[in-house]
């Protein structure tokens, strides 16, 4: 039996899009606690068929699918709760002012199909089963899932165990579907039973999907998720506090996972006065180990070949690799001046083992960094007391061009819950109101619609007087608690 096409699967997309929109929200919440167990009773496959794949150790995977289990059920409960519909009544008041109101009611709604692109460094937590795809079946969207050619066979694998959960479930097979052709993947973006996008990977890549997102006769949203330096700053009390804390830190989480997190910090910004060796202690004895793939590998390899050609930078440690696929850490170091001089090569993101440090003369040229760098996923300060007043300028600089702004800590923890904002200006996305992690992640894939005069039997069981779903909502301006 010949696979289906492309337009078979957009056509049972949509059939599926039907059967999601009219499931219970109850319904909706077990599918997802069902993938979730589908998940766990296939790890050890799984997880050895993504060792083999993507060079990430066991145990690296199986928290991963640890992850990606409890990304299921925190949407899961999500769905259970209710109040992401933000279900509001107003009802008809004739004293309205300047003029009567209408009984007006509104709730959120799913968009339809969505077209998932796999993120390659997470085969588990931002592929098949990932949180783009958690949130959009959680929204009521089944999804299409353009797989990550770096882990093919488990994208088939996961997607296998995907759909028979969702058949026993009672769910159509088009709730998730995977294509793996480049071509088919455009096709599907361009197509019009695709109604929204997401997406998590390189600036060239995203940057090319998101205008034929924009391009076509009915622009659709594309929520990709770009990349980021990730620049972390260190006040002058804190380098004379805690250097050698900064240094151990810094170096663990630039190297994490051979540097191949969209949150590695990417640059160090310190004063000048700092002693730089401590950053590059032990870094030369750091073995290469593999990249994901190939073409990640050399695609890091001409960055840092392009870094090493840009005038006035110093070589603290130069990786080497021992095979086309390998990297060892390289750490580079400049000053302020000369990454502002040359933004385009040393404040550009280099995905791989390598970071760059710039050193700064006062307080002054730390501010003209921050608010010189473009949008980032996250931006780090480091100080010594609560009353840092380096620190305290920093912070409100980097709020406006970064999703997320971490004081004392390291950027590559990405928690899934309630308050987490994985998103920034362009280019760390390209809906810098969005987030690929968290709760409001599945805010992505709804649209508001308003009801006005609607009888009671036909409107959406959120909106209707008596409340049946018991969930939270706001009526003629005040906020209702759940009764469930």
């Amino acid at each position: 039996m010949n696979a289906p096409t492309l337009t078979e699967r957009l056509a049972a997309s949509v059939e599926a899009a039907a059967h999601l929109a009219h499931a219970s929200l109850d319904e909706r919440a077990a599918l997802l606690r069902s993938l979730a167990q589908g998940l766990e009773l296939e790890s050890e496959n799984l997880i050895a068929i993504a060792a083999a794949e993507t060079a990430l150790g066991i145990e690296r995977l199986r928290g991963e699918l640890a992850r990606t289990a409890f990304q299921l059920r925190f949407f899961a409960d999500i769905v259970s709760d209710g109040a992401f519909l933000q279900a509001t009544v107003d009802h008809a008041d004739p004293a309205w002012p300047p003029a009567p109101r209408p009984d007006l009611r509104s709730v959120r709604q799913p968009f339809g199909p969505v077209l998932v692109f796999a993120g390659g460094n997470f085969p588990f937590a931002f592929s098949v089963l990932g949180g783009d795809t958690a949130s959009a079946l959680a929204a009521g969207c089944p999804v299409l899932v353009k797989a990550h050619p770096g882990h093919p066979r488990l994208s088939i694998a996961v997607a296998r165990t995907a759909r028979e959960v969702a058949r026993q479930a009672g769910f159509p097979a088009g709730v998730l579907d995977l294509v793996h052709d480049e071509a088919e993947g455009r096709a599907a973006l361009q197509h019009p039973a695709i109604k929204a996008a997401a997406f998590t990977g390189s600036l060239r890549g995203g940057r090319a999907l998101y205008d034929l997102a924009c391009a076509r006769p009915g622009p659709i949203p594309f929520y990709g998720e770009l990349g980021s330096l990730n620049p972390v700053f260190v006040t002058p009390r804190a380098a004379r506090s805690r250097a050698q804390e900064i240094a151990a830190g810094f170096r663990a989480s630039f190297t994490q996972g051979v540097g191949q997190f969209c949150t590695k910090p990417g640059l160090l910004v310190v004063p000048r006065e700092m002693d730089l060796d401590v950053f590059a202690h032990g870094l030369s004895d750091t073995p290469p180990a593999p990249m994901l793939t190939d073409r990640i590998a050399e695609v890091f390899t001409t960055r840092v070949d392009e870094l090493l050609d840009a005038p006035g930078l110093s070589v603290l440690v130069h990786g080497k690799s021992d095979g086309a696929r390998s990297a060892a850490p390289t750490l580079l170091a400049t000053t302020v001046s000369d990454a502002l001089s040359l933004p385009e090569v040393l404040l550009t993101e280099a995905f791989g083992p390598s970071s760059l440090i710039a050193t700064y003369r006062d307080e002054q040229e730390a501010l003209a960094l921050a608010r010189g760098i473009e949008g980032q996923l996250t931006a780090t300060v480091f100080a010594a007391q609560d009353d840092d007043p380096v620190a305290a300028r920093l912070i409100p600089a980097l709020a406006e061009r970064a999703g997320r702004v971490i004081v004392g800590g390291w950027p590559t923890g990405v928690a899934v819950t309630w308050a987490m904002q994985h998103g920034g200006p362009y280019p760390a996305s390209t809906a810098d109101g969005s987030t690929s992690v968290g709760a409001r992640a599945i805010d992505r894939f709804l649209r508001t619609v308003a009801y006005q005069s609607v009888p009671d039997a036909l409107l959406p069981a959120a909106l209707r007087e008596a409340n049946p779903l018991g969930i939270a909502r706001r009526v003629d301006g005040i906020a209702e608690g759940s009764t469930s």
